[in-house]
């Protein structure tokens, strides 16, 4: 079975306006454990943990914001509403001692799903580099 690294590298990126997993999570079609939403953003655990705390934030609606290396100033208000977002998951998770926060973008960047979505891993102690 490739790595989460090898398959990141190895599949092209899909049309802007292709549906993900995280749409199809937002629209209910496939089931996820959510924490956290408002009317902007979703947030749900991993299906993949690589921490104790392993939470995905997403926008609800994608607007072209397939990876962060695409946001545009139109795109300011949702990455503001993500960060803050991010925030208060992570004090209602109990990660008041520190966590780690992670945008993966791009193949080599080892982004595998292109909607844009922030990683909040906690729980444990992080090291760097990462890995």
């Amino acid at each position: 079975m490739a790595s989460e690294k090898e398959a990141a590298l190895a599949a092209a990126p899909p049309p802007e306006d292709a549906p993900t997993i995280f749409d199809k999570i937002v629209n209910g079609e496939i089931p996820a454990t959510i924490v956290y939403q408002d009317e902007k953003v979703l947030a749900f655990r991993d299906i993949n943990p690589q921490a104790p705390t392993h939470i995905v934030i997403i926008p609800k609606v994608k607007d072209g914001l397939t990876g962060i290396s695409k946001a545009e100033e139109r795109h300011v208000d949702i990455l503001g509403r993500l960060l803050y977002a991010t925030k208060l998951v992570a004090k209602q998770e109990g990660l008041d001692d520190g966590y780690r926060v992670v945008i993966n973008d791009g193949p080599k960047g080892c982004q595998s799903v292109y909607h844009l979505h922030i990683h909040l891993l906690g729980g444990r102690q992080m090291n760097w580099p990462p890995g």
